[in-house]
């Protein structure tokens, strides 16, 4: 298969297979990145809250318990609260509480703790209601229903009859292994749970990272099918006397009541479709036992009795909010129900996710070592943006969650398996090139020629190219310091070489050779460089401020060993033109190198820059690419040894800092009239521009030129040039 695909594709369809199991298989970490991105989606566009509020929650708060005394309340301040609730027109009122004890304020439990009531008051406390009875008489007068938490023990039922329970129905498979059971359940005391309308689990499951998205409507307690909470109040409104379960083979998939049907996950879990924490939506328990509150805010509308105080311990995190009571929860799974904005992620999604991954990837396995990095590029970020824009709209318009971070990374890590194995099939090739000529050519060489193999030839390419020399200057007065110490001459040598050569290596430049203390480089070559005389320019300016840098722990280092300090100074030269580059040498050894009149004329400029007094020459055309960024002037016109023709030449002072520099915009004034005034036989006129100029000048470390103007013209007052002179200057040495 391997030979027939290729290594790459091969190892791709594997990966894309263990990939699709592992989807399947559905891990702790696929999950909460799924997870994690439907969180973003209700941050992003969270539920707009129904402005009519079919939802409200009485508060047992903090207020309320300073007021009323601490939870739990004698069952006779609940029953005043239902009373009250009922009176106001709420159509349900249910229960985020559990009543699972006796009422210890009940008059016959205070009868029989306090020990000093004679015996009629004893007896009369006796005969007196509970408040137990008084609470399910006034549950029996309203439409209740209360909450039931599921535990992980058993607990007996205290009553002889069985307690009440609302009848659920299935159609399809026995969905009892997909649905969320716990062996026991903690129930209200049996007078409640006789006169409540409905009975319904408040238990929330938080996720595995403790965030609650997803609620059960139907747990299995006790080995029988029990409904939640708000799946019970949505019983009682629709007027049904059971609930009708509907699975198939992978799980249940809606439960169903009379005219009503809720899709759910295979687990019979619902996602909670949230709005941000809504504090109109809140009463004050304190009020409502009070009567001080507004009959039109619970009439006809569902009314939840929970607590948001944080000691009750029933405060939740959700994708909105990091503290949200769970009775708020409970009244937005109901809103969002009630108004039809419900999310919802059916056994299908998992389906489309894997076929859109199969199908995604086996797109990338296919084209992806025919097209270029460009289309391939533009491919992937149209799958990318296409899959998280029909995520996205599915949820925005239909409330479906559909996973598109798991196509997209098991896409993503398929292409990089592509081209992980064809980043390792060229790399094993240019091993073979590398480990074949490494021992013979230059690394730079070697690199050009592991990239490309075909370059493996003598010849070359006309380019245009800006080259350098540089050299030491009196470096034979120091090599003659070192005639007993050769060693201490090498390592002095590598010690100026490295920090030159990294200045030019860190603008692009390449090494053409050393020649003892000199170096010769190149630019735009072997690969293109649109700024090369910008990069050269720089370099040559790096490589002054390094050799500084070297001569300062020189002259230290010489001063503590008491010896005398001899400064390394270079000069450097720069000319652009046509050259040839390319392999030269012979059929069983050559190198790459640079050959032409422009290398020429590099050399001999470099060779001038101790004559001028300047640090850096540039030939003409160098200097008229880079004369508006970089500090340069003219420092004359000159015929070198070897050519015919004049060559304009020029001085880099410094970068475009330098240029700005009121020294440098003197200097340039004064320097131009100079030149100027000396060309048209002015002496006068270019002394005084001269004698304007020398001040800067020395700042900048020129006022060696100007010596060297100031001999020329006392000798041409004494011996004047003839009429053909045209301010050329004729260099006797290279």
């Amino acid at each position: 298969m391997a030979r027939r695909f290729g290594f790459g594709r091969t190892l791709s369809i594997a990966l894309l297979a263990l990939l699709i199991a592992i989807r399947i298989w559905d891990p702790a970490p696929v999950e909460a990145v799924r997870l994690r991105t439907f969180d973003a989606f209700q941050a992003l566009k969270p539920r707009e809250p129904h402005p009519a509020k079919p939802v409200m929650i009485v508060d047992i708060d903090e207020a309320s318990m300073r007021e009323l005394g601490q939870w739990p309340w004698a069952r006779t301040i609940v029953a005043d609260m239902v009373k009250n609730l009922t009176a106001a027109g709420a159509v349900v009122v249910a229960f985020d509480i559990v009543f699972a004890e006796h009422d210890r304020l009940s008059p016959a439990s205070i009868a029989s703790a306090l020990s000093q009531l004679d015996d009629t008051t004893r007896q009369t406390l006796r005969e007196l209601p509970t408040n137990d009875d008084i609470l399910a008489d006034a549950m029996r007068r309203s439409r209740v229903i209360l909450g039931q938490t599921a535990l992980s023990v058993a607990v007996p039922w205290p009553d002889p009859e069985p307690p009440p329970q609302t009848g659920i129905g299935k159609l399809g498979p026995d969905p009892a292994s997909f649905l969320p059971s716990f062996p026991g359940v903690l129930r209200n005391v049996p007078a409640l749970e006789k006169a409540a309308i409905g009975r319904g689990l408040f238990t929330i499951l938080p996720e595995r990272d403790g965030i609650v998205r997803r609620v059960p409507m139907i747990v299995r307690v006790e080995g029988a099918e029990v409904p939640t909470l708000s799946l019970e109040i949505l019983r009682v409104l629709t007027g049904g006397d059971s609930i009708l379960l509907r699975s198939d083979e992978a799980g249940v998939q809606a439960v169903r009541l009379p005219g009503f049907e809720m899709q759910t996950d295979p687990h019979g879990l619902v996602w909670v479709h949230f709005t941000p924490h809504d504090s109109s939506r809140f009463l004050s328990a304190k009020d409502v036992v009070a009567g001080r509150f507004p009959p039109e805010q619970v009439a006809n509308k569902i009314v939840l009795v929970g607590t948001s105080a944080i000691g009750l311990l029933d405060n939740k995190t959700t994708p909105l909010e990091r503290s949200m009571p769970g009775v708020e929860i409970h009244a937005q799974i109901l809103e969002s129900i009630l108004t039809g904005q419900v999310l919802s992620a059916p056994g299908y999604a998992t389906a489309i996710e894997l076929l859109v991954t199969v199908a995604v990837a086996a797109a990338i396995i296919i084209f992806a070592p025919i097209l270029g990095a460009v289309p391939l590029l533009l491919f992937g970020a149209a799958v990318a943006g296409s899959l998280g824009a029909a995520s996205w709209y599915r949820y925005s318009h239909s409330g479906l969650l559909i996973d598109a971070t798991f196509p997209l990374a098991a896409s993503f890590l398929v292409y990089l398996t592509l081209v992980f194995t064809n980043y390792f099939r060229e790399q094993v090739d240019r091993s073979r090139i590398r480990s074949a000529f490494g021992q013979y050519l230059s690394p730079a060489l070697v690199e050009q020629l592991a990239q490309n193999p075909e370059k493996l030839k003598l010849g070359g390419e006309q380019r245009v190219m800006t080259i350098m020399f540089s050299d030491v200057r009196g470096f034979t007065t120091i090599s003659e310091s070192y005639k007993h110490d050769p060693q201490g001459l090498t390592a002095l040598m590598n010690r100026f070489l490295t920090p030159l050569t990294n200045a030019i290596l860190d603008r692009n430049g390449t090494i053409d050779k050393y020649m003892g203390d000199a170096i010769m480089a190149f630019w735009n070559a072997p690969l293109d460089d649109p700024r090369q005389e910008e990069n050269a320019c720089l370099a040559a300016l790096d490589m002054l401020r390094r050799l500084k840098a070297v001569n300062a722990e020189r002259e230290r280092e010489a001063a503590e060993a008491g010896q005398a300090f001899i400064p390394l100074d270079v000069g450097v030269g720069l000319n652009t033109g046509t050259c040839v580059v390319g392999n030269m040498g012979s059929n069983l050894r050559f190198d790459y190198s640079v050959l032409g009149d422009t290398v020429n004329l590099a050399s001999r400029l470099e060779g001038q820059s101790k004559f001028y007094g300047v640090k850096i020459v540039l030939g003409s055309s160098t200097a008229a690419k880079v004369r508006d960024s970089f500090a340069v002037i003219e420092i004359d016109l000159i015929r070198v040894k070897g050519k015919t023709e004049p060559e304009q030449i020029f001085a880099l002072v410094g970068d475009g800092a330098v240029r700005t520099s009121p020294d440098f915009e003197s200097l340039a004034e004064n320097h131009a009239r100079m030149i100027a005034r000396y060309r048209e036989r002015d002496w006068d006129g270019a002394e005084r521009a001269m004698e304007a100029a020398r001040e800067p000048a020395g700042r900048l470390g020129l006022s060696g030129l100007y010596d060297l103007y100031e001999e020329r013209i006392t000798a041409f007052r004494s011996d004047p040039p003839g009429p053909e002179w045209k301010g050329i200057y004729v260099a006797l040495s290279k």
